[in-house]
């Protein structure tokens, strides 16, 4: 029987290149998000401007019902000038609030829904090379009617609400219907977990990429 190799004292990690920043500049800061400018050591030596997003960070929410429905919500977004179809979301903006708990007021805020059984199914990286914007999408479960309060004035109360099957918002996906990025990570990874190909993670599993350096302003 051969030995087993032993571990090497320096890993390739060790050794890698560390993006250390020498210097950060405020350049805008809004309701929900800031931009700066971080100067940053390349492995050259030399430094290079990263210009930087940064956001409250979201949770979103595949409300499931017992018949294998996915609510979805169409809603106007101003950056694309349309109406899209995706999941219930909403931002980390209350303080201290868990993001299980964000998702359940999200969820019925905007649908009028809540659930019973809460799992964590991905997190998702808006788009990470200029932006720190990370959504977790829950899985609830055990759905029920609790009722929409239409808030007054704002894009939410021109939202509509609609359940698909979990199939037909998989075809959706695919299909170029549905493009917000955390609501099409969702929908497959709901499908995933559904034909037993993955398990999905506690509710309450540590978020190490949650957005912080916003809220702290």
């Amino acid at each position: 029987m051969s030995e087993l190799a032993s571990e090497p004292s320096n890993t390739a990690s060790d050794q890698r290149h560390v993006f250390e920043v020498v210097d950060s500049k405020d350049i805008y800061q809004g309701r929900v998000i800031a931009l700066r400018a971080d100067s940053v050591v390349m492995p050259g030596g030399g430094t290079a401007t990263r210009e930087v997003v940064e956001h409250l960070g979201a949770v979103a929410v595949l409300a499931l019902d017992d018949d294998g429905q996915v609510t979805l919500i169409h809603q106007y977004r101003h950056p694309l000038g349309r109406r899209i179809w995706e999941l219930p979301a909403g931002l980390l903006d209350v303080v201290d609030e868990e993001p299980v708990v964000a998702a359940q007021r999200e969820l019925a805020e905007e649908t009028g829904l809540a659930a019973e059984s809460w799992v964590t199914l991905v997190d998702v990286a808006a788009s990470p090379g200029f932006t720190d914007e990370v959504v977790r999408v829950f899985l609830a479960r055990g759905v029920s009617d609790v009722g929409r309060e239409v808030p007054d004035g704002d894009e939410e109360t021109d939202l509509v609400s609609k359940k698909f099957p979990l199939s037909e918002a998989v075809r959706m996906a695919l299909a170029g219907e549905i493009v917000n990025g955390a609501s099409v990570s969702g929908i497959l990874a709901a499908h995933a977990v559904l034909s037993g190909a993955a398990e999905p993670r506690p509710a309450e599993t540590p978020w190490i990429d949650r957005p912080t350096r916003f809220a702290a302003r």
